[in-house]
Parts: C-alpha cells; sequence; structure tokens
C-alpha cells in the first residue's frame, strides 16, 4: 500500500514545483532571483505585492479580466443552453453537420481570428472594451460549451419533459424550474471551462485592447525593460493570477468528476 501511495505522492509533488517555486520568487527581489540557487527566500519581500495592490496598472489589470472573462462566461452559457437542448431533443435536417461545425470552429487556432476581429471592432467601436473581449472568446466557448451541455442533456429521460408538459408547465417554467437543476453539474463543468478559456487566453485580449480593457497577462509584459526582466513583480503577478482559477475549480470539482465519468470531459 506504501509502494502504491509513493508514486501518487511524487507525482503530486513534480507538479507542485513550479508553483512553489513560483511563489517563492514572488518574495525575492530580481537581484535576489539572479543571484544564485536558493530553495528557500533568504530575505523575504513583500515589495512585489505592494507594487501590484497599489499600481493602478497593475490591479486593474486583474479587475479588467474579471469583467470580461465573467461577461464571456455568462453569454456562453446563456446562449449555449437552448442550443444544447434543441440538439439533445430534436432531430432536423444538417443537425449532426451542424454541430460538427460548432466544433470545427473550437479547433482553429486565436490568431486567425485576431485581425478579423480587430478592423470589426475598430470600426463599430468596440476596440478597448471588455465586451469586445468577451464577444471573441464566445467564439471558441460556445462551441465548447454546447458540446458540454448536450451530453448532460442527452442524459435526462425525454419523459421529464413530456411529464412537465401534461402538468401544465410553459417551457420556460420547465426549463428554469426542473430541467436546469437536473443538469447542474454540466452547467457548472461548461462554465468551468469558458472561464479558465478566457482567462488564460493572451492573442486575442492583447490584440483587442490597449489601456482601458488591458488584461492582467498582456499588463506583466510591461515588466520588460532595458534592464531586463523585473522577475519578482513577474512571479508575484502569476502567483495572484492562478487564485481565481484556483477558486473556481474547488468549487466545481465535483461536478467535473462527473463530466469526466460521462464522457464528456
Amino acid at each position: 500500500m506504501r509502494k502504491r501511495a509513493l508514486i501518487p505522492i511524487l507525482y503530486i509533488l513534480f507538479l507542485m514545483l513550479p508553483i512553489y517555486w513560483l511563489v517563492a520568487m514572488s518574495f525575492k527581489t530580481t537581484n535576489d532571483i539572479l543571484a544564485g540557487f536558493s530553495l528557500f527566500p533568504e530575505e523575504i519581500t513583500f515589495d512585489n505585492y505592494r507594487t501590484i495592490f497599489t499600481d493602478p496598472t497593475w490591479y486593474w489589470g486583474y479587475i479588467n479580466s474579471i469583467i470580461y472573462v465573467s461577461l464571456n462566461t455568462v453569454i456562453s452559457i446563456c446562449v449555449a443552453l437552448p442550443a444544447a437542448y434543441a440538439f439533445s431533443r430534436y432531430r432536423f435536417l444538417g443537425d449532426k453537420q451542424l454541430f460538427f461545425w460548432l466544433l470545427t470552429n473550437r479547433m482553429a487556432p486565436a490568431a486567425v481570428f485576431a485581425l478579423p476581429f480587430f478592423q470589426l471592432y475598430s470600426s463599430v467601436g468596440l476596440f478597448d472594451t471588455h465586451l469586445a473581449v468577451a464577444l471573441a472568446h464566445c467564439l471558441f466557448n460556445i462551441p465548447l460549451a454546447v458540446w458540454i451541455l448536450e451530453g448532460f442533456m442527452r442524459g435526462v429521460p425525454k419523459e421529464l419533459d413530456e411529464t412537465a408538459y401534461v402538468d401544465g408547465y410553459s417551457f420556460p417554467r420547465f426549463f428554469v424550474t426542473i430541467f436546469l437543476p437536473s443538469i447542474k453539474a454540466g452547467v457548472g463543468v461548461a462554465a468551468f471551462f469558458c472561464f479558465m478559456f478566457s482567462w488564460v487566453e493572451l492573442l486575442l485580449a492583447k490584440t483587442l485592447t490597449a489601456v482601458a480593457a488591458k488584461p492582467i497577462a498582456a499588463t506583466m509584459t510591461k515588466t520588460a525593460s532595458s534592464a531586463g526582466y523585473e522577475l519578482g513583480l513577474l512571479a508575484a503577478a502569476g502567483t495572484l493570477t492562478i487564485i481565481p482559477g484556483a477558486i473556481v475549480i474547488y468549487f466545481v470539482r465535483n461536478y467535473i468528476a462527473k463530466g469526466f465519468a460521462l464522457g464528456r470531459v
């Protein structure tokens, strides 16, 4: 039993090593980091975190990221729910082809759409807004959300719909009060993947923003200067960037496990 437990423990330690190294670097100055190898900070400094929490350029980067990520997640789930319901409950001409076409959009690299989005949003006045990034990310997140939710909805018996209609439920009332609670695990899984893609995506977020909606991932590039990178500040920003994702994973961890069991994750 101890031998069996040894391999998972070593694997977890191997995965946690980069995170520990990032956190340890965040409490060092750039000179200390470049001075040589040290497992623990010799002199702990909070200057890097103090800079992030007092400099508007830095903390607004986090605020901007949270705004457009949350907006994208809400839009993606709201659009994907009725679409996934239609794919799971009805058969119509070209349904399989349309479903495949949605997934092909998800397979395309973000760089393909960067220039078209930039020209489009610049012409309609959406450039450098949170909505611009949120809508651009919908191109990738909505197909993924539809695919995940369709799998969960397919597992709900159609008799549930028929029984609700016999009992006099309207479709909106049935969908909100009966159907949605039965697939809440799927909604949680879809929201998680939408959140994480939008949170870590850099190319579109950096291309479609300049100042007002600049995300933290783009702000982190400002640590480069003629003297090199401010490694301690970059490590502190990276450490804080991990926290939102860790919080989301904590709340949807059970739903993700169910998604793996259903074969949609």
